[in-house]
């Protein structure tokens, strides 16, 4: 329980910096940090003490008793190439940003939309 707790916390700390940061990187880091704990508590999800592969064979099918859903594992992996993505997109626009106003600072950013 107290990991699921953790991964909560650690999901909290990205909002924390999406929310209160006022630098482009840090808000990328912060929605990484974000997608990173999304990801974890999936894996923490699908995790079973003492469970093992699910590919049955004839000599195993008796001995199996509890086994590892092998679907969360698959999710964080489509969840790992879309965050990449993400993440690229995000320091895409930050470059293109950057060039055009020289700085990271939302705030001033905003003040020189014109």
């Amino acid at each position: 329980m107290l990991i699921y707790v953790l991964c909560f916390a650690l999901f909290l700390v990205g909002v924390y910096g999406l929310l209160t940061k006022r630098d482009l990187i840090k808000i990328i880091l912060s929605t990484a940090i974000m997608g990173y704990s999304a990801n974890l508590f999936l894996i923490l999800f699908g995790y079973k003490s003492q469970g093992t592969f699910p590919i049955l064979t004839p000599e195993s099918e008796q001995a199996v008793t509890t086994m590892v859903d092998p679907l969360p594992q698959a999710l964080v992996l489509t969840s790992i190439v879309i965050e990449l993505g993400t993440t690229a997109l995000l320091v895409a626009l930050a470059v293109r940003l950057f060039q055009k106003y020289k700085t990271f600072d939302i705030t001033k950013i905003r003040r020189l939309i014109g």
